[in-house]
């Protein structure tokens, strides 16, 4: 385009959903390092799988800069744009994900000290955009975004709450006994509200359209996945509160086991059904979008729950099921990195989109 800058023309189009990558990668490090079986090696890998959604981040916030620097034209579009702007929920999950990561797995390579200022940093920045993107996205659907059906994607930005609940105990842990900790448990709860209530509006509109529309177009597919995220993120949290609320709150633990294990079954009763749907259509012809992205860090909080779970109840089954599920998990990230990584390498992906295409000139129509 005239008068756009070289090296910025290559960010025009880029949209928040690439912080799906970013998260998806987080937390294939996160969760491979708390699953209940030790092997080794395993958490060095889980370190540089932090360590390379670190970097996804930096670079993406600077290129994400760029484009609202040069191209605010697109920016302003994508949140007017009902299939774009929940992804800006994305942003605020990749940050706290990180953040949270760095605390779990930095400090073996940064340092206690640094891993903890860096994930002070991360957190605090994905906590405040998660809260102001789960009102001003809502609003945004209301007022300005005309939609013809529900959509798995309204998740998003309501679910960015419930990720800073459940990274947030890790932090309560450095703050000294008292108010500090006492308050920063007590927003996190809250968030969990937050989060929780707004899902529970949210996926009976979603089962509503598969049973009275039919499955979702192929592409679209993939994002039914996204209704795990706030099932095994919320039970996540509640494992992570429970920890984290001490003796002060003795029926903590015997809470969130009896919030845990029915919702962590309904997330598996899900599971089934999108991977049932999500099978159906690429045998359908399905090819890879970013959204194949869902494929990871959904199924990754349900493998964080079932791990909370299974640190609580002692049962061997919820180990179990957390290390089968984290295989999944393995290979839904390695799929959309290989189909993220042949696009980038093609342009494909950040391309814009393609012209439309010319009405055809006289005498050359078609009965047929």
């Amino acid at each position: 385009m005239p008068g756009v800058r070289p090296r910025a023309a290559a960010v025009r189009h880029l949209g928040p959903q690439w912080y799906a990558a970013v998260m998806g990668t987080a937390i294939v490090g996160t969760a491979g390092a708390a699953l209940p079986v030790r092997v080794p090696g395993v958490r060095t890998a889980c370190t540089a799988m932090w360590a390379l959604s670190l970097l996804a981040l930096v670079t993406l916030v600077v290129a994400r800069a760029a484009h609202w620097t040069h191209h605010r034209d697109r920016a302003r579009a994508h949140l007017l744009d009902p299939a774009v702007a929940p992804f800006h929920g994305c942003a605020a999950m990749a940050l706290a994900s990180v953040g949270g990561g760095s605390l779990l797995l930095g400090r073996d390579w940064l340092g206690a000290d640094a891993a903890v200022a860096l994930g002070v940093v991360l957190y605090t920045a994905g906590t405040l955009a998660g809260l102001a993107t789960a009102a001003v996205v809502p609003y945004l659907m209301v007022v300005r975004h005309r939609v013809e059906e529900p959509s798995p994607l309204w998740l998003l930005p309501v679910v960015a709450p419930m990720v800073s609940a459940a990274q947030g105990p890790l932090f309560a842990a450095h703050l000294p006994a008292g108010e500090a900790r006492g308050t920063l448990l007590a927003v996190c709860l809250g968030m969990c509200g937050v989060s929780l209530l707004a899902t529970l509006l949210v996926v009976p509109l979603v089962f509503g359209r598969l049973v009275t529309g039919g499955p979702p177009p192929a592409a679209a597919t993939p994002a039914l996945l996204l209704v795990l995220g706030p099932l095994g993120q919320s039970v996540t949290a509640a494992s992570a509160l429970a920890d984290a609320a001490g003796p002060g709150v003795p029926y903590a633990v015997a809470l969130a086991v009896l919030y845990g294990v029915p919702v962590t079954g309904f997330a598996l009763l899900w599971l089934a059904l999108a991977g049932a749907l999500v099978v159906r259509a690429r045998r359908r012809g399905m090819r890879f979008a970013l959204t194949w992205w869902a494929f990871t860090f959904p199924v990754g909080t349900c493998v964080t729950g079932l791990e909370g779970l299974a640190g609580h109840t002692g049962l061997a089954v919820f180990g179990a099921a957390a290390v089968a599920l984290y295989g999944l998990l393995l290979a839904g990230w390695l799929a959309a990195a290989a189909g993220t990584v042949r696009g980038l390498l093609s342009g494909t992906l950040l391309a814009g989109p393609g012209p439309a295409p010319r009405a055809p000139g006289p005498g050359t129509g078609h009965t047929r």
